[in-house]
């Protein structure tokens, strides 16, 4: 594909996904995470060439401009969106495939000084929502959806929903499902663990109550 058509295909994908895009000029001035995306681009054809400072030069210009950081050796696919963008980092060994969205804040980071593949790998029409945090050397596998401010270290199936701190799969489906942007509407282990609970006191306080009824029959009978 050409760098126009290229180009066309970025900006046509935040006006699909982002109800608040408006036109497409709105788009190309004022859209910080596709500022970062056409800094990128320009910085990884440097670092593929092993121009490495200046690709970094680059990508240090383009997080000073637009608040994302994106290492220039990152590999990222088609119809990639960072919405808001705020806050967001993208590790050096990072593969992203196509049709990913990422919201502010979010970190596709190492979990320490470790060499060689350090980062994810995330598959194809994944949601990555705010504040989460996706480390290591793993795989979020296509489809999946990230709940906000969850903490993601271990691989995550296709057509998978995880949340929380660890972050959990709750959700898995073998099939393919409808694409859901819905970022807010997921479901919450925490919660789901004290309805158990709460339902597990009230059974005690009933045999409780039960057993004190009946020491108080056998009481009056003698």
């Amino acid at each position: 594909m050409g760098i126009w058509k290229r180009m066309k295909e970025d900006v046509d994908t935040i006006l699909d996904q982002d109800p608040a895009a408006r036109n497409r000029f709105e788009v190309i001035t004022t859209y910080s995470g596709l500022h970062a995306l056409w800094h990128h681009r320009i910085a990884h054809a440097l670092y593929k060439r092993k121009w490495y400072y200046i690709s970094r030069l680059i990508s240090q210009a383009s997080r000073l401009i637009t608040g994302i950081e994106i290492h220039p050796g990152a590999q990222i696919g088609r119809r990639f969106f960072i919405d808001h963008g705020m806050g967001v980092v993208i590790g050096e060994t990072c593969i992203i495939g196509d049709g990913v969205t990422l919201y502010q804040g979010v970190t596709l980071g190492g979990t320490g000084k470790e060499k060689g593949k350090r980062h994810p790998t995330i598959g194809d029409n994944v949601l990555i929502a705010s504040g989460s945090k996706v480390l290591g050397n793993i795989s979020v596998g296509e489809h999946a959806k990230i709940g906000a401010n969850s903490v993601v270290l271990h691989d995550v199936p296709a057509y998978s929903t995880v949340v929380g701190i660890p972050g959990r799969v709750v959700v898995q489906n073998g099939k393919k499902v409808k694409r859901d942007w819905n970022q807010c509407n997921l479901p919450d282990p925490v919660e789901d663990e004290i309805c158990k609970l709460k339902k597990q006191l009230q059974t005690i306080e009933e045999q409780i109550k039960q057993i004190k009824e009946s020491q108080t029959y056998d009481h009056k009978n003698l």
